[in-house]
């Protein structure tokens, strides 16, 4: 009887664990037709949480995360081997539809990218074509509160028929946030986010991060390892396509455990 209630006990907490896991990836190959571009890679994401991936230039991190959400299926010469599970579903099923998929793991750009419309429509377009909306009133709220999401909604809301494209780089990326965030996801991919922006633009969008934790798994690409320290609670160093190591931030950074990741952030290789 107490063994039943000991091993009662251990499911339960297996199965917490796995409720605060929102992905996992086990085992996972990628391909660019006979290059070997990420070996073996095996992580957990937390849910509501954001996690960093740094390493050097070319060492899989983008390859990995455009995995998350099925964008290498764009690429004829790609080749994605392994599991990737969102809420314990394989996204690489054939019965899942990478549109449907996209819709519920959004992703931000390097480059900001608004669509040549409206600042309205730059953020209505998802929430239509998923059909999210059944009114213009509905529609109006979604536009609103993801606006509001993406920390712009005070800069814009007297100019939402104005083009995208002619707000400032900064502001073009809160829209694009904006815009990923309008079809109610529940992760948010974003691959070197702030690497076009200045300064300010940068602190406005870390800050956003910070905020988008609140309602999402927040996954960035980050080429700096200040930036990482500053809004992730967890890292993943990637180099030469193997995840290296993997754990909470502060301890990546202040007593990493693969003298690799050492000589990363101490900044002799990289």
């Amino acid at each position: 009887m107490e063994g039943g209630l000991v091993n009662d006990m251990r499911t339960i907490q297996r199965t917490d664990q796995m409720e605060d896991m929102k992905i996992s990836a086990k085992d996972v190959n990628v391909y660019y037709a006979d290059n070997h571009a990420i070996k073996d890679v095996n992580v957990e994401i937390e849910d509501k949480t954001v996690t960093a991936f740094i390493g050097p230039s070319g060492c899989g991190k983008s390859t990995f995360l455009r995995c998350l959400n099925r964008m290498n299926d764009t690429i004829d010469i790609c080749r994605v081997e392994g599991d990737i599970l969102l809420d314990n579903e394989d996204i690489y099923d054939a019965r899942i539809d990478p549109v449907q998929l996209r819709a519920k793991v959004g992703m931000v750009f390097q480059k900001p990218n608004p669509f040549p419309k409206s600042i309205y429509d730059n953020v209505a377009y998802g929430p239509r074509i998923h059909g999210l909306a059944n009114t213009k009133a509905e529609l109006d709220e979604i536009v609103e509160t993801s606006l509001r999401r993406g920390a712009i909604w005070d800069e814009v809301k007297d100019r939402l028929d104005a083009p995208g494209t002619g707000l400032s780089g900064g502001q073009q990326q809160r829209l694009c946030i904006a815009r990923a965030v309008a079809t109610a996801p529940e992760v948010l991919l974003m691959d070197e986010p702030c690497s076009a922006l200045d300064p300010i633009a940068t602190a406005q969008v870390e800050e956003l991060i910070d905020e988008l934790r609140q309602n999402f798994s927040v996954v960035i690409v980050t080429h700096s390892m200040q930036q990482a320290a500053r809004v992730s609670q967890n890292t993943a160093f990637f180099h030469l396509g193997e995840l290296v190591e993997y754990g909470e931030t502060g301890q990546i950074f202040t007593t990493p455990q693969d003298s690799r990741t050492e000589s990363y952030i101490t900044g002799r290789i990289g």
